[in-house]
């Protein structure tokens, strides 16, 4: 009866609305008193035990981390180095926006605040030289989302902690399928632009390329410091967190002078609330994780997958379906939580490596930021904008078809995933 409660009842909680993590946790406590087995002390235990891990701390020191180099003034650099690089296109700003928010990807970790620290800047600029507003904010979108797959990702982090693969061997897989998908989110930005007559492009100068490289010097080194150190094992994600949080705070405030003293408990509150928010989600699934390991409901899951077709490749569709539509409707680090453990049940059947199957999760859950009603990235380019969550939609579908193509082809192509991760020791 248990199993049964839990799912019914996280179903229902989800279906009214009621907030992800409360939801889970309500879901938790109440199949743990239908089944009467266990103490609710036990619930208080699991909520400690849950978030007390050290890859853990990578997360809000990541958090912290973006929200200390946005303030310091980084933003502004990297689209500029961004605007010499590829301003030249046609409809040159959408795909500055892509490549910006693939080198801010590399800083924060985060989807959302890729899309907000980048979209703040672009998305007006878009609308000033005359693309249409619900197009801007669908760039913004579409590029926010390569956030969580260009290293540091914090749901690689929370995927590492759930099954044990390592999270520098997960950072480096992302490397080339976040070049990917941003390559081709600018191909579709680009023949968009060319379609609906967006040309303002600048054109191309190697010195305007040298000029702002100089000024964003800095500003890309916290991606080189953070993916180096891992790379060549000097330290590990979480320690890279840690370096990423200092060298933020003294090129802010020592060298680009845009962070003073007086901003220093703003910063922290505004880290320590959003760090709060991820990790009250991980505290409260940790519970659910507990009472659906008890009840081995992982492995029935995908044992009745499995009874669907044993051939992987089929397999690896279905998941790839599954995980689509939990990203449109479940908060990305529940989802993680909810589904990893009965996708890494199925593993032995799916004939790949693990650190390709996190990849293959964290593109998912990517691409149902970009779909309603959970996409947190339409919601934030959108509020930016001032569209409306349809129109914003109704403008992201190309690049969705592109993800899923991209998506595809990282889900059966493993050398993309495969080969960096192979240069990582731990």
């Amino acid at each position: 009866m248990g199993p049964e409660i839990l799912l019914l009842s996280l179903l229902i909680l989800f279906t009214i609305g009621t907030p992800i993590a409360v939801a889970i946790g309500a879901s938790s406590v109440l199949a743990i008193l239908v089944q009467g087995n266990f103490p609710l002390m036990m619930v208080a235990q699991r909520l400690f035990s849950g978030t007390d891990s050290f890859p853990l701390m990578a997360v809000p020191l990541f958090m912290f981390a973006g929200t200390i180099m946005e303030a310091g003034g980084i933003s502004r650099r990297i689209i500029d180095f961004a605007n010499a690089l590829v301003g030249w296109l046609p409809g040159g700003l959408a795909a500055v926006t892509i490549v910006s928010a693939m080198f801010f990807a590399g800083i924060s970790g985060s989807a959302a605040a890729d899309a907000a620290a980048v979209g703040a800047i672009l998305i007006p600029a878009m609308k000033n030289s005359g693309y249409d507003s619900d197009f801007a904010a669908a760039v913004q979108a579409s590029g926010g989302s390569i956030g969580v797959i260009i290293p540091p990702s914090i749901p690689m982090i929370i995927f590492g902690f759930l099954t044990g693969a390592s999270i520098g061997r997960l950072f480096a897989a992302g490397i080339i399928p976040g070049i990917l998908i941003g390559l081709s989110l600018i191909l579709v930005a680009t023949l968009i632009s060319i379609k609906h007559g967006y040309s303002e492009a600048v054109p191309f100068s190697l010195a305007e390329v040298w000029r702002t490289l100089k000024r964003a010097l800095l500003a890309l080194g916290a991606p080189i410091i953070i993916l180096g150190g891992i790379l060549t094992g000097v330290f590990t994600a979480t320690e890279s967190a840690a370096v990423a949080v200092v060298y933020g705070l003294l090129v802010g405030m020592l060298i680009y002078k845009k962070i003073h003293l007086r901003d220093l408990f703003a910063l922290f509150r505004d880290g320590a609330v959003t760090s709060a928010i991820v990790m009250f989600i991980i505290a409260m699934a940790s519970i659910f994780s507990w009472i659906a390991a008890i009840e081995d409901l992982p492995a029935r899951l995908a044992g009745s997958l499995l009874t669907l077709s044993d051939n992987p490749v089929i397999l690896l569709l279905l998941i790839n379906l599954i995980l689509l539509i939990a990203g449109t409707f479940v908060e990305t680090t529940a989802a993680l939580i909810l589904l990893v453990p009965m996708i890494t049940a199925m593993l032995p059947a799916l004939h790949i490596d693990m650190i390709q199957l996190g990849v293959i999760v964290v593109t998912n859950l990517a691409i149902g930021m970009l779909t309603p009603p959970m996409g947190i990235c339409l919601i934030v380019s959108g509020s930016i904008s001032g569209d409306s969550l349809g129109a914003v939609s109704r403008r992201v579908l190309p690049f969705l078809a592109i993800l899923i193509i991209d998506l595809l082809i990282i889900s059966f192509c493993s050398p993309l995933t495969l080969w960096m991760a192979g240069m990582v020791g731990r």
